[in-house]
């Protein structure tokens, strides 16, 4: 599954409720997320050519999951124009990301359902999980491989607010996967903690399931994250 660690389950009998409770203890070390050598012919030749579309020289099965055969479509216009103010391929992905800060809405959706990526670029707004959705899509319209990175991002400054968070990651020979997130216009650092990642979003959610039954069903989430050594 995407080299995701998961678990499986199936239960018997009849319940109302369902609860699942996890603990973690993760060892968080600085690290510069731009510290990385990029491979400059990949980057060349996206960048020259005439319809700013990438290549991977080798598309194995690794690849082929998280590219896309159809084009930028209605971002196109965008694309380049960020391009245009643009010094390379790594500055281009600093500012498109900086761009979706910056001019759509972040907003809380308690909705389990992830919008189009046209829907969230026609409306100008959208959760940390259709932001990142929206431009992986136009990064695939690019040929730039692209994944959903589902988990959370934490800020030891804020005492609340630690939720579950989405962003994505692209890949880019000579330096690997790099994380990128549109609700705050930042590479991903030490303090995003991926739970999960897929080419398919849906594939990267906390909890999967089906039941039998007339009742409906609703999701509640609850995070508490704290600093051990500070007691917090």
């Amino acid at each position: 599954m995407a080299g995701n660690w998961y678990k499986q389950c199936w239960f018997t009998g009849q319940t109302s409720a369902l609860q699942i409770s996890g603990e973690w203890i993760f060892k968080l070390q600085n690290f510069n997320p731009f510290d990385f050598i990029l491979d400059r012919e990949f980057e060349e030749k996206g960048w020259k050519n005439p319809s700013f579309q990438f290549g991977y020289e080798d598309k194995t099965a690794f690849l082929i999951p998280f590219i896309a055969e159809n084009g930028p479509g209605i971002f196109q216009e965008f694309l380049l124009e960020t391009k245009n103010q643009s010094a390379g391929l790594v500055d281009f992905l600093v500012k498109i990301t900086k761009e979706i800060n910056q001019g759509w809405k972040h907003i809380i959706r308690p909705e389990q359902n992830i919008w189009t990526a046209e829907l969230t670029f026609s409306k100008k707004e959208g959760s940390c999980r259709d932001l990142a959705v929206m431009q992986m899509e136009m990064l695939r319209g690019l040929g730039l491989a692209t994944r959903f990175v589902s988990g959370y991002a934490f800020n030891p400054d804020l005492r609340e607010g630690h939720e579950l968070h989405a962003w994505l990651e692209v890949f880019l020979p000579g330096a690997g996967w790099l994380g990128l997130d549109p609700s705050l216009g930042l590479f991903t650092d030490h303090r995003y903690i991926p739970l999960a990642s897929h080419p398919d979003p849906a594939r990267a959610m906390p909890v999967q399931g089906t039941f039998l039954g007339d009742s409906g069903s609703a999701l509640k989430t609850h995070v508490d994250m704290r600093l051990l050594h500070q007691g917090r």
